[in-house]
């Protein structure tokens, strides 16, 4: 139940998120908008993820995520309304993303925490890869869906299909997950004093720190692309919104293609190598991306970037996890949060502003090739150390 109302959750997410850019350049905002757009959605990562991880570790996840999930629901029924009356504009939609992005911040780390409580230790690498199916396969389903949707009935229904996408997930955190033992919600006067203490001891351990520097420059120079497909579909490719939501669609496919194949993983296998090789290749995909002059070739990029993305992510992600110790794994959580979606956030603002400058070809050109020095870089000392102790629960 849990794995199919966060994969209609995601289906409506990504309705939106498909939706969103194009809608904001029907509006006539230009190409730094949509880049800040992304950067609304995503710097409140930067400010109070590492809050969220505390939230996860200290209070009921279930009620967390409830919260602010209900919260967030608010967000596209006010888009609904003002297309419905005529009254949007960009700097609304910009507002309302800067809400989401930080309801997000605050009910993600409980979110992605709760998988190890509801599996045993030596499933959690399958568990997380099959969380991370669900995920590419809403990248499948929800941007077909809003392709549908936009030559049908336009922007407004993906927005309404995103409010109503709530629902079932926030249900399902109300009554089906585990509560939060008691014993891990109550707080020591120290860790009142020092909340962020453990986020050092995660910081300390090398494979740890790997992972997240993985993750962040991954996210700074990679994932940009999304955010500026639609730049680079409609002002150079010349392509559509069915071209537009094709695409993403075949970034998820890449996903759900490679997802399937980790699940098989064996659980000792060391995942520094995966994300490394593949964090790599993202970058590699992304300059080929930039030097592609045919929307019809597009696809197919893309189902690399697709696969590279979902590669990488997945073994850091299993990485912090599973080394965390159970009490930290809400601030380990946190931190690749903060590193994905925060590198997210910063590159969609550079990147948005090297798109006015030179264009966006240029602009995830020299993403593509920053990407793949920082990960030669990272790499250089991140092999050699010797790999984290698994936390027993």
């Amino acid at each position: 139940m849990f794995w199919f109302a966060s994969l209609l959750s995601n289906i409506g997410s990504w309705a939106q998120m498909v939706a969103e850019p194009w809608l904001l350049l029907r509006l006539g905002a230009s190409p730094f908008l949509v880049g800040l757009d992304s950067f609304a959605l995503s710097m409140p990562v930067l400010l109070l993820t590492l809050a969220g991880g505390v939230l996860a570790d200290r209070a009921d996840r279930r009620r967390v995520i409830t919260l602010f999930q209900s919260l967030q629901m608010l967000c596209p029924i006010a888009i609904v309304a003002l297309l419905l009356t005529g009254g949007l504009a960009p700097w609304i939609v910009i507002a309302l993303s800067l809400v989401v992005g930080i309801t997000d911040a605050l009910s993600m780390p409980a979110f992605t925490s709760i998988v190890p409580t509801i599996v045993e230790r030596p499933q959690l690498p399958a568990a997380l890869a099959l969380n991370s199916t669900q995920f590419n396969l809403s990248r499948v389903l929800g941007p077909a869906l809003a392709g549908v949707l936009m030559a049908s009935v336009g922007a407004i229904g993906c927005f309404a299909v995103s409010a109503v996408s709530y629902i079932p997930f926030i249900g399902v955190a109300l009554w089906i997950l585990p509560r939060q033992p008691r014993s891990m919600t109550r707080v020591s006067a120290d860790a009142l004093r020092h909340p962020f203490a453990g986020l050092r001891g995660i910081l300390e351990v090398p494979q740890l720190r790997g992972a997240i520097l993985t993750t962040f420059f991954s996210g700074l120079l990679c994932g940009p692309l999304i955010t500026f497909t639609p730049v680079l579909i409609k002002n150079v490719l010349q392509g559509d919104a069915g071209q537009y939501s094709l695409a993403v669609g075949a970034f998820g496919v890449g996903g759900v293609l490679v997802a399937g194949a980790l699940v098989g993983v064996e659980p000792g296998r060391d995942r520094r190598w995966l994300a490394t090789i593949f964090g790599s290749a993202f970058g590699a995909a992304l300059v080929l991306v930039a030097m592609n002059p045919s929307v019809r070739v597009l696809p197919g990029l893309m189902v690399l970037c697709g696969v590279a993305m979902s590669v990488t992510n997945t073994s850091t992600n299993t990485l912090l996890q599973s080394g965390a110790a159970p009490e930290q794994r809400g601030q380990a959580v946190s931190l690749f949060m903060l590193a994905m979606r925060g590198g997210l956030a910063l590159g969609s603002l550079l990147t948005g502003a090297l798109v006015n400058q030179w264009g966006v070809r240029h602009a995830l050109l020299v993403d593509g090739l920053l990407a793949v020095g920082a990960q030669v870089v990272i790499s250089w000392t991140w092999l050699r150390a010797a790999p984290a102790t698994v936390q027993a629960d």
